[in-house]
C-alpha cells in the first residue's frame, strides 16, 4: 500500500477544540516489525484525546526551564553539553533546588523512593506501623537517600558502613551504626537485637544466608542490584512458599514520583549528600571515584 493515501482527521497545535480539527489526506503508515496494519472499522473518542489537544497530558516546558530528567539507560548522553530525554521523565526544577541536588535524584533518589515505598510499602508521611530497616552500605549513592527517605517514615533504621562514615550516617537519622569490619557488621547483627522487617540491600556479596537469621518471620530482602544468584533464590523461595525472602528490584522511573523527591529536597525534608564535584573536562576523575566504591553520596560531573 505504499504510497496510497488514506482519510484522517486531525490537529497541528493545541487548543481549539472541534474547531481546530482537519479533514485531510496522509499517507497509509508502514507498519514496523513489531506492529500491524488495521483497516478501521469504527474507534471511541475518549477524554485523553482531547486533553491531549488542550496540553494537558504534557509538561508545560518551555526553552530555558530549568529541568531535572531520568536519561535513558541505552542512550546516556550525560556526559555531554546536551542530551536527548523523554518529556515524560522531564520535570521542572525549582529554583530552590540546584543542578548538583538535583542531579542524584534521577536513578538513585528514585531507586531508594521505589524500594522503600514500593517494596518495603514503607509511607513516608509517617502513617505506616513501625518497621524496623536494615540498608546496607548505605553511606553511598542510594543508601543515603534510603537513610533519609525511611526516617520520613519513622522507620528504625540499621545502617552498614565504614568506620569514617558512622557519625555521618547517624547525622542522617540512622539509629545504629553497624561497622561491616567487625565481626557483629559482617554478621548484619543489629546492636539492639532487633530483627528486621526489610532489608534495603544496596552493594553486592552479602549471601541471604547472613540475612536469613536477622530477618523477622516475614522478613524481606530488596536487593537493588540482583544478579542471578538472587534471581536464582527468588524463584526457589517463591516455589516452596518461604516466609523470609530476597526480592529483585526492577527500577521503573515515573515522572510523579521524580517530582515528589524534588519538592522534599525544596522543602529541606532530603538531602543530596556530595562526594565530590568534577568539571566535565576532568569525567575520567569521577569515573575512577566510582569505581573505586568509596564515595560517600553522590560524585557529580558539573558542565
Amino acid at each position: 500500500m505504499a504510497g496510497r493515501l488514506m482519510r484522517a482527521v486531525v490537529y497541528e497545535g493545541y487548543g481549539g477544540g472541534a474547531a481546530k480539527l482537519k479533514h485531510v489526506e496522509v499517507p497509509i503508515p508502514s507498519p514496523r516489525k513489531d506492529e500491524v496494519l488495521l483497516k478501521m472499522e469504527a474507534t471511541s473518542v475518549n477524554p485523553f484525546d482531547w486533553k491531549m489537544q488542550t496540553g494537558r497530558m504534557r509538561e508545560n516546558l518551555k526553552v530555558g526551564d530549568k529541568v531535572v530528567s531520568v536519561l535513558s539507560y541505552g542512550g546516556g548522553g550525560g556526559f555531554s553539553e546536551y542530551a536527548v530525554a523523554s518529556k515524560d521523565l522531564t520535570v521542572k526544577r525549582p529554583p530552590e533546588v540546584s543542578a548538583a541536588e538535583g542531579a542524584g535524584l534521577p536513578i538513585a533518589g528514585l531507586t531508594a523512593l521505589q524500594a522503600l515505598t514500593d517494596s518495603a510499602r514503607i509511607k513516608l508521611d509517617g502513617t505506616a506501623k513501625p518497621t524496623n530497616i536494615l540498608i546496607t552500605a548505605a553511606s553511598g549513592g542510594v543508601g543515603h537517600y534510603a537513610v533519609q527517605l525511611a526516617k520520613l517514615g519513622n522507620a528504625h533504621v540499621t545502617v552498614t558502613c565504614g568506620a569514617r562514615n558512622a557519625d555521618f550516617l547517624k547525622s542522617l537519622g540512622a539509629d545504629e551504626v553497624l561497622n561491616y569490619n567487625t565481626a557483629q557488621g559482617a554478621a548484619l547483627t543489629s546492636p539492639s537485637g532487633k530483627k528486621y522487617d526489610y532489608v534495603i540491600h544496596c552493594t553486592t556479596g552479602i549471601p541471604f544466608s547472613t540475612f536469613e537469621p536477622n530477618l523477622n518471620r516475614n522478613g524481606k530482602v530488596i536487593d537493588l542490584t540482583p544478579g542471578p544468584r538472587t534471581m536464582l533464590n527468588f524463584v526457589f523461595q517463591k516455589f516452596t512458599f518461604s516466609k523470609k525472602q530476597i526480592v529483585p528490584l526492577l527500577v521503573m522511573p515515573k515522572s510523579e514520583k521524580l517530582e515528589y523527591m524534588i519538592e522534599l529536597v525544596k522543602e529541606g525534608k532530603l538531602k543530596t549528600i556530595i562526594d565530590s564535584t568534577h568539571p566535565l573536562k576532568k569525567a575520567e576523575d569521577a569515573w575512577e571515584k566510582s569505581i573505586d566504591g568509596h564515595a560517600t553520596g553522590k560524585i557529580i560531573v558539573e558542565h
